[in-house]
């Protein structure tokens, strides 16, 4: 067996392993049919809360909530943080008040805010009276801050030192505290106001001496947010700056949370997401969207579409005698049309991306433009080159070839202008690129397209 086969063999080991497997599936549906509360815990305890989550979303209503209840007490407040917004108003109201009880209080902080804010009144008081008061407290101050931002991100559970504090006090004060966050990998260091100025990472400070100051140990990555800051900002500067924890202020400067990378990334997953649903103009829609949801989100980038289409076919329509002379025109026609089509949205999704990374600027925006342009017209003389050819050997007549040829010209070079142009303007007058892009991006390549090869043919042809 070769080293590539026992690779390959290795990662689909990994996957059975690891993966939430029809096979797995169908037991755990035959155990809930049955009712054997035994069997489905059986079935369940290897599963990671993420797997479990998972099999929620793929289920119906129904096997979701004979699941739930036969699953009872088992199930914990992991779960809730993986589940997809879509359905945990739907598993919440399956759950019993003490398992939600139970489940809600295994929770972080920043999960049970992320839990809540999804949810209708009626459910985030039911889930808030479980809560301890302390813990309460710390829950609606962060829903009072505005959606998408730090302050409904960070998690309340900080570890924090004095910064006259030494390694070995630091190290005693974490053995003797009772309730240490599950994760963390900072120790934060505050002067007396409770401000921060810097961070110790743990694996330094675990292979320091006792008798080291903390200050000596200080990372350079040290960086802190606003409660009010935008939640894709700090993650882009995540991202960015390779950020692993950071610190969250109030208005004053004071230390109120800390962000931890895994929350900031999973903000970045969810823009990413959003960006590629957007390009296809689906919104936010999910597997687990009803029938006429998924009709009132998608109806209106369909009647958009149409109406761009009406468009385009009222310029066809101004040559009616043109197609009529030259039947061959209506034959070609679609080929430029799709050419500009494809390039300009191979173009525009580039632009898209990097409007959301942030590496397309007013500042660099010139000299993309040029690039694609330059691209367009290269890729145009090409195409317009076979296309030509083949126009002439088709149809025999070497100026339809010539016609073809100018046309694809003309429309890949305005593809890769409208590519990046309509994002850049979207985007300056506070329309979402990765909303709209798509339907203007598409009517200029068409307008253009049958424009160009029309009027051309009108003009050399007739």
């Amino acid at each position: 067996m070769s080293d590539q086969d026992v690779v390959t063999e290795e990662r689909e080991d990994e996957d059975d392993a690891y993966a939430l497997d029809q096979k797995t599936v169908a037991a755990i549906l035959e155990a809930v049919e049955n009712g054997d509360a035994a069997e489905l815990t059986r079935l369940m305890e290897p599963l990671h809360a993420a797997d479990i989550a998972d099999l929620l979303e793929q289920i119906d209503s129904s096997d979701r909530r004979a699941l739930i209840t036969l699953y009872g007490k088992e199930f914990d407040g992991e779960i809730l943080s993986e589940l997809d917004e879509s359905i945990r108003e739907d598993v919440i109201s399956a759950l019993s008040p003490q398992v939600l009880s139970d489940a809600v209080r295994e929770m972080e902080s920043d999960d049970v805010v992320d839990l809540l804010e999804d949810l209708e009144k009626p459910q985030q008081d039911a889930i808030l009276e479980v809560l301890e008061a302390a813990d309460r407290l710390a829950v609606e101050r962060a829903l009072s801050f505005p959606e998408y931002s730090a302050g409904r991100l960070m998690q309340r559970e900080v570890v924090m030192a004095p910064e006259h504090w030494t390694v070995g006090e630091a190290i005693d004060y974490m053995r003797n505290k009772d309730d240490l966050p599950d994760q963390f990998y900072h120790l934060i260091l505050v002067d007396p106001r409770l401000r921060p100025t810097g961070y110790v990472a743990l694996g330094k400070l675990m292979a320091a001496r006792r008798d080291t100051k903390l200050t000596d140990l200080l990372e350079t990555s040290f960086r802190t947010f606003d409660v009010d800051e935008e939640e894709g900002d700090v993650a882009y500067a995540f991202n960015q700056y390779h950020l692993i924890s950071a610190p969250v202020v109030d208005d004053d400067g004071r230390l109120v949370g800390v962000i931890t990378i895994d929350d900031a990334m999973i903000v970045l997953d969810e823009e990413h997401e959003e960006d590629i649903l957007r390009l296809a103009g689906v919104g936010d829609e999910s597997l687990s969207d009803s029938t006429l949801t998924i009709v009132r989100q998608r109806f209106p980038w369909l009647a958009i579409n149409l109406g761009t289409a009406i468009l385009a076919s009222a310029v066809i329509a101004q040559f009616e005698s043109t197609l009529a002379a030259v039947v061959a025109l209506a034959v070609l026609m679609p080929i430029v049309a799709s050419m500009g089509g494809n390039a300009a949205t191979q173009t525009m999704t580039v632009a898209v991306r990097a409007l959301a990374t942030r590496d397309l600027t007013r500042s660099n925006a010139l000299r993309v433009i040029r690039r694609e342009l330059v691209a367009g017209f290269l890729n145009g003389c090409v195409f317009a080159v076979l296309m030509g050819a083949i126009g002439m050997v088709w149809f025999g007549t070497p100026m339809l070839g010539i016609v073809l040829g100018a046309a694809m010209i003309i429309n890949l070079v305005v593809a890769g202008l409208a590519g990046v142009l309509v994002p850049l303007t979207l985007e300056k007058v506070g329309v979402d690129p990765a909303l709209a892009s798509g339907a203007f991006v598409t009517t200029v390549t068409d307008v253009v397209g049958f424009f160009a090869f029309l009027g051309l043919a009108a003009f050399l042809l007739i």
